[in-house]
């Protein structure tokens, strides 16, 4: 009786010990699991600091299509180079092809009709005129291989709009270089125009850029003929001496954020381009690395322009 009796209260009082320890171990702080990456140590005294882009030394060029219509094939691979003027990939292009054809045949209708006319006037010429023909049939005659002659140039310029029109549905490397990527696949459409992401990515990888985007702050700081160092994120021991290109003329809005307390959203950035030799490192295009520019202190005041 007395153990039934003091039961109840017995369980109630376990239940919530159990629930009390299940929620401090909840609110238990989780160690903080360290990816291992080590931040690369700046090599200058006096720097500034910046985010940059691998891309190629022509731009990344989003290669598109003139027409619209279903991919029949395509001619290269990821990371294939290719020369200037070849093949990339190709549009469907039998509905034009099929009015070619005719437009041929038209031609050749054409050229016999005109070499007709041109043969009857030759003939006409031999004859007297008013004893034999007219001189109104002989002006006729002249006139009709005039019509002749301009109904032939009239279909050989169809046949050439025909055959630049299939041309067109063949899109050819802008330049020499590299497939960079490869959005689309045989038997899609593909659309005319921008189109993101674009149908191909391509460029010049022979020589790659690093894109630097510095805050409008310390861009003043930044001069062409400075010493510059990019790492390798991941890894900062693998890094490599920029080459200054050029600077981009107009400050654009700062597109990617690292999070520091400091960083405003409404930021806008100087975007400088270096070149580097890639050629030791394991760095691909569109890949960031963390760039350190020397340069004077924040404090300094430096006269003249950028040259």
């Amino acid at each position: 009786m007395i153990g039934g009796r003091y039961l109840l209260p017995i369980l109630a009082a376990a239940g919530l010990a159990i629930a009390v320890a299940a929620v401090i171990k909840g609110n238990a702080t989780q160690a903080v699991v360290s990816s291992g990456a080590a931040s690369p140590e700046p090599p200058f005294v006096s720097y500034v600091a910046g985010t940059g882009i691998t891309e190629t030394s022509t731009g990344n060029i989003a290669i598109g299509t003139p027409v619209s219509g279903i991919v029949s094939a395509i001619d290269v691979t990821w990371g294939q180079k290719v020369a200037a003027g070849a093949p990339l990939f190709k549009i469907d292009d039998r509905a034009v092809e099929a009015q070619l054809l005719p437009a041929m045949a038209a031609v050749k209708q054409a050229e016999a009709d005109l070499a007709k006319t041109k043969y009857l006037l030759k003939e006409a010429q031999g004859l007297s005129v008013g004893r034999s023909i007219s001189e109104l049939d002989l002006a006729n005659r002249r006139f009709d291989v005039d019509i002749k002659q301009a109904a032939l140039e009239t279909a050989i310029a169809r046949v050439q709009r025909l055959k630049d029109e299939v041309d067109r549905h063949t899109v050819l490397a802008p330049v020499a270089g590299a497939v960079l990527q490869i959005n689309i696949r045989v038997g899609e459409f593909a659309q005319s125009g921008v189109v993101a992401p674009p149908l191909m990515l391509f460029g010049d990888d022979t020589l790659m850029y690093l894109r630097v985007n510095i805050d409008e702050n310390d861009a003043w700081r930044v001069r062409p003929g400075a010493p510059a160092v990019a790492f390798l994120r991941g890894n900062p021991s693998l890094k490599t001496p920029l080459k200054f290109v050029r600077f981009e003329p107009y400050v654009i809005p700062k597109a990617t954020l690292t999070g520091g307390s400091t960083e405003r959203t409404d930021m806008r950035v100087l975007q400088v381009i270096y070149s580097f030799d890639h050629a030791a490192l394991p760095v691909y295009v569109g890949q960031e690395m963390d760039a350190f520019v020397e340069a004077p202190p924040a404090g300094t005041d430096i006269a003249g322009g950028r040259k």
